[in-house]
């Protein structure tokens, strides 16, 4: 368990390269430059995430951040893990703002020469950042990335190669 955390952070850190590097250090940059065309509903689970960037929510599961941005944002859903109406991600744009549930998610992907294997068995993350339609950033807690501490790291869910994962427009 410990050496699939150890890939975890070592493949966050080598995938942030290929983003923004001023966004690295300053999170709220990249997320400042998307505001224009972000909904209403996912621009207030954005600023619940900045303000608590580096912070534990709730008790710091993965979970726990998207409950407090949603009530935060005064939103409605199932209180469970349908976080709004679910999003075809290849028919429609998304938006930071955007939560995403993986269920059983394997990615397998390559990275200068070297192959890669990450586990999500059952995580809840929002959507920090949209680099294009399958590369994100994403805001989490409860992960190998940041621990028990809300962090951003980077996801291409281009490389699922098992499990399935649904996008949520909080509402």
């Amino acid at each position: 368990m410990k050496l699939i955390f150890s890939i975890s952070i070592l493949i966050s850190g080598l995938l942030l390269v290929g983003f923004n590097k001023t966004a690295i250090h300053n999170p709220s940059i990249n997320h400042q430059l998307q505001t224009d065309s972000v909904p209403k509903m996912n621009q207030l689970v954005l600023d619940f995430v900045n303000r608590n960037m580096k912070k534990k929510v709730g008790t710091g599961e993965c979970w726990d951040l998207a409950n407090g941005a949603l009530k935060h944002a005064n939103a409605t859903w199932d209180g469970q893990y349908k976080f709004g109406r679910e999003i075809d991600y290849k028919k429609e744009p998304v938006h930071a703002g955007d939560i995403i549930q993986l269920e059983g998610v394997i990615l397998n992907y390559e990275m200068n020469g070297s192959k890669y294997t990450e586990k999500m068995t059952h995580h809840t993350a929002i959507i920090y950042t949209v680099k294009d339609k399958s590369i994100f950033t994403i805001a989490h807690q409860n992960n190998g990335f940041s621990g028990k501490k809300v962090g951003i790291s980077p996801m291409d869910i281009s490389t699922v190669t098992k499990g399935k994962f649904k996008i949520y427009r909080p509402q």
